[in-house]
């Protein structure tokens, strides 16, 4: 999955791609690089972000959206909002990719049922301003699965259908560093639970710790690619990321490594 932010404050490439014709010119490069799934997002979850009215953030995703689904790329929405997922569906999205999970929109699951989409379901406990507050656990790993099938029962009481659903444990999301490698650690127990992973590392704070400080966040890219690699070993539908064309060699290297224990 290749991340589009069309927004202005994106951590790592906010503004770069604002405009709807360098948002385009830079997906069809991802899908050349090998991404299967572009995710176009037109409000930044970095952490402090204040939200973005849905109003404009349909004024930024829907256009781009519209003419990538005209040239065929298969295009997800990362959304928390209901009216902005429903706006996407009628652009011609295929994924609604929601960080809150349902949480921050009521009328989300709603959306989802009268689309049909695939939805993207992430652990999330807080918005952006509040969540490092939020990143408090016992057991890591326990309470995330906890929470997350708390949020697939209600969506399947809504009339959602499971087969439908993603799961993503939402690194970065009200967790700290040793929290995210907990869960990519304990990867295998979110892929038991039955439902694809989406794993969503890339260029993400607790990956920039393992560089020298002041390192820019597109070196993050080389350990963005290692983490897809080993997610990608422990059976993950799916990998969120910047640097494309580096984790598509990443995992093209996991396929013919398994491809040599299978022969």
């Amino acid at each position: 999955m290749g991340v589009l932010n069309v927004t202005p404050d994106s951590f790592s490439d906010g503004g770069l791609y604002l405009e709807a014709g360098a948002a385009i010119e830079h997906a069809l490069a991802l899908v050349e690089e090998g991404a299967d799934l572009i995710d176009v997002g037109g409000e930044s979850t970095r952490p402090g972000a204040v939200r973005v009215d849905p109003v404009e953030e349909q004024a930024r995703v829907v256009p781009v959206i519209r003419e990538l689904a005209d040239l065929g790329v298969r295009v997800s929405v990362d959304t928390m909002n209901a009216s902005t997922a429903r706006a996407a569906a009628d652009a011609g999205a295929a994924i609604i990719n929601d960080v809150s999970g349902g949480l921050a929109d009521p009328d989300m699951p709603a959306a989802v049922l009268d689309t049909g989409l695939t939805y993207v379901v992430m652990h999330w406990r807080g918005q952006s301003d509040s969540m490092d507050a939020l990143a408090t656990y016992d057991d890591t790993v326990a309470e995330v699965i906890a929470e997350l099938r708390t949020r697939i029962a209600d969506l399947t009481d809504r009339g959602v259908d499971p087969a439908k659903l993603i799961i993503d444990p939402g690194l970065g999301f009200s967790k700290k560093a040793s929290h995210n490698w907990q869960v990519l650690g304990n990867l295998e127990k979110f892929v038991g639970l039955g439902y694809p992973v989406l794993i969503g590392a890339s260029r993400k704070r607790f990956l920039g710790a393992l560089l020298p400080e002041g390192a820019p966040a597109q070196d993050r890219d080389k350990p963005t690619a290692i983490v897809s690699a080993l997610a990608a070993q422990a059976g993950v539908w799916g990998v969120r990321v910047h640097d494309v064309a580096g984790t598509r060699l990443a995992l093209d290297v996991v396929e013919a490594w398994q491809a040599g224990r299978d022969d």
